[in-house]
């Protein structure tokens, strides 16, 4: 009886991890804003991986996390066009494979914080500003040598004007904190938000057990 649970527990969380990360990647082409270099504003598309997460565990959370990235990359792919091999490389895992698979972390705090909404909302956050992290390092080291001075200073002139007369490597440092900045702070504040008000009102069921 005692394999069969386990058995059956492996399946369940095979099938949820499957239906959250094609809802994750329905969500990911409602975008609120696209930038003309990559990234996006969507409809709250890593919050079924982070929930996921919270639900079956930082192990399970990772692999969905990584299947969600591959399908990420496979939808992206013509973003990545004339790139070097280098660059390719790059950009595959900083933009993709670990930017989407660090939403895995999103159970760390289960059981560590009492209250399920504010520990959902706390791995989020935590998972969400690693991928912010990634893109960051992605547009500083590959990103800003690809592109032009003056594109990236017309960028900051347009968000951030005290910053658009920099060079080198303050240039791209800035670049890239403010172009990721602009899609991925709006999407971790939202998601954040739309966590603990999904754990909050909905936790018991998201939690509970599969009979």
């Amino acid at each position: 009886m005692k394999g069969r649970i386990k058995v059956n527990k492996r399946v369940f969380n095979l099938v949820l991890g499957g239906l959250m990360v094609a809802l994750g990647t329905v969500l990911s082409f409602i975008k609120v804003l696209d930038l003309p270099y990559g990234g996006s504003i969507t409809l709250c598309s890593m919050l079924p991986v982070l929930v996921f997460s919270y639900r079956c565990g930082t192990k399970w959370g990772l692999g969905a996390g990584l299947v969600f990235s591959v399908l990420q990359l496979l939808f992206g792919l013509s973003a990545l066009k004339g790139l070097t091999a280098g660059m390719l490389i790059g950009s595959v895992l900083l933009d993709y494979i670990l930017a989407f698979t660090v939403l895995g972390f999103g159970g760390i705090f289960r059981g560590k914080i009492r209250n399920d909404g504010v520990a959902m909302t706390l791995g989020a956050l935590v998972s969400c500003l690693l991928r912010y992290f990634c893109s960051f390092l992605s547009g500083w080291v590959l990103w800003a040598s690809f592109t032009e001075v003056t594109e990236m200073q017309s960028f900051l002139q347009d968000w951030f004007p005290a910053a658009a007369n920099l060079s080198g490597t303050a240039l791209a440092v800035i670049y890239s904190l403010i172009y990721n900045g602009v899609y991925m702070i709006p999407e971790i504040i939202v998601t954040c938000v739309v966590a603990f008000l999904v754990m909050q009102f909905a936790g018991k069921y998201i939690l509970k057990e599969q009979a």
